[in-house]
């Protein structure tokens, strides 16, 4: 959620491009010819991305926001971006709380472009409540009809595609669970566009490895940029990319070409494929469901339903799943943890995010129930006097409609209009009706979905 989604006007032009016709057009001739730069972090410069699963952590990024800086700087690599969102994700903050913090120490409007981020948060969430797992699919008809690669190629698996801000995207995606959202749609747009892979296939291996992988938020970004959520695919270029990463030379490769070409490929049938040459390789870091040995290295003590029901027999509990890692507990009662083993085996997560959810979880808990969503109709659980936070994560639903729990809405700033709103401006404008300008102080006109 950290910076701006950016508009270009561009010309439709029709007709497929293939490697060989793309090589002998005029400048573009000399593809793979200049000697790239080394494929590594660019720069010691770059911001730390190191995300220590604590309170203490999130409140400090919190606090060194700077708006102004944020608003002139976002879409640059470097620039001075919030780097929350694995906090917010995990729900050590909520959005009504950053932008409450904030208020304190800033005047804020709602014109402010921190505020038009979040919203865009928001906005992913707003549909998701609407479409629920039909965010996963098309939401509209492809820019191009033909049949995308329902697999990643391995040079882009392992970095090693010779574009050097692709591979360097890679890199980073592996080294910290976290990209700049430039980075993002980047990436997102030279796999769907110049590599012709369908978007769900590269929108399951980014989640897989973000720190931040929201469904919503990563799944309708790359809907937005392959043009399935939007009205127009999101092209990038050589020049792009030097404008905002000035260090980064992506000289003489397919994204070295102009926005009327690069509109002909995303609407063309062919894989453009790696630059020509040998590239470094890096290798992928395993995913995988909910990881035993990290259970067991947390020292959790694991509950099965018939410990819960016993422990309900006692006492109210909190349960606090990975969305909902917050200091407090909902209620105020007894916490325990909580995975679903469903849902993980679905969306599979790196060890490095494994490693920052259970460690948090294990801070505030060293109890655990483990459950199968898809069980619970056939062996209903006793839930009443549990307590626990909404969400809408796959196969957590199931537990909110099967009756008995006390579900506490998630917290929204901004209102979760009834009905769909096809497009982040239409959202926005509903959003500000009625609200105060300034956010300064107390604003009483917050919504829960």
């Amino acid at each position: 959620m950290d910076d701006d989604r950016e508009y270009t006007q561009r010309r439709d032009v029709s007709g497929d491009y293939t490697p060989e016709s793309w090589r002998v057009r005029g400048h573009h001739s000399n593809r793979g010819m200049k000697p790239q730069r080394p494929q590594g972090r660019p720069s010691s410069q770059m911001p730390d991305n190191r995300f220590p699963p604590t309170m203490d952590a999130a409140m400090g990024r919190l606090g060194r926001i700077r708006p102004n800086a944020y608003a002139k700087t976002r879409n640059f690599i470097d620039g001075a971006v919030t780097r929350l969102s694995p906090y917010i994700t995990h729900g050590f903050l909520s959005i009504p709380e950053c932008i409450e913090n904030l208020s304190i120490r800033n005047t804020l409007t709602l014109e402010d472009k921190i505020i038009y981020e979040f919203a865009w948060r928001e906005y992913f969430h707003h549909v998701w409540t609407r479409q629920g797992d039909g965010i996963l699919n098309d939401i509209r008809n492809p820019i191009w009809r033909g049949r995308y690669q329902s697999e990643l190629p391995e040079d882009i698996r392992s970095g090693a595609t010779g574009v050097s801000v692709i591979d360097a995207a890679v890199r980073m995606l592996y080294e910290d669970g976290y990209l700049h959202n430039h980075l993002r749609m980047w990436l997102a747009s030279y796999i769907v566009h110049m590599r012709k892979v369908d978007w769900k296939a590269g929108a399951a291996w980014m989640y897989s490895h973000l720190l931040d992988g929201d469904l919503a938020s990563n799944s309708l970004s790359w809907q937005w940029v392959a043009g399935t959520f939007a009205h127009k695919p999101y092209l990038f270029n050589a020049d792009n990319v030097s404008r905002y990463w000035s260090s980064m030379d992506c000289k003489g490769t397919v994204i070295d070409t102009s926005y009327v070409d690069l509109e002909a490929i995303a609407r063309g049938r062919n894989d453009l494929g790696a630059e020509p040459g040998h590239h470094a390789r890096t290798e992928e870091p395993a995913t995988m469901g909910i990881p035993q040995s990290l259970l067991d290295a947390q020292g959790f003590h694991v509950l099965l339903d018939h410990d819960l029901e016993a422990a309900l027999d006692r006492q109210h509990l909190s349960l606090c799943h990975p969305w909902d890692l917050a200091e407090q507990a909902v209620g105020g009662h007894h916490r325990i943890a909580w995975l679903d083993l469903d849902f993980h085996e679905r969306f599979a997560w790196s060890e490095k995010r494994w490693t920052f959810v259970l460690e948090r979880m294990r801070q505030l808990t060293d109890q655990i129930w483990i459950t199968r969503s898809s069980a619970f109709a056939k062996q209903p659980v006793r839930l009443h006097g549990l307590y626990f936070t909404e969400t809408l994560n796959p196969g957590y639903t199931a537990l909110q409609s099967h009756g008995g729990a006390h579900v506490k809405p998630a917290p929204r700033f901004f209102a979760n209009p009834l009905q769909m709103q096809p497009s982040f401006t239409r959202f926005f404008d509903h959003a500000m009706a009625g609200r105060e300008v300034n956010l300064s102080g107390q604003d009483a006109s917050r919504h829960s979905a």
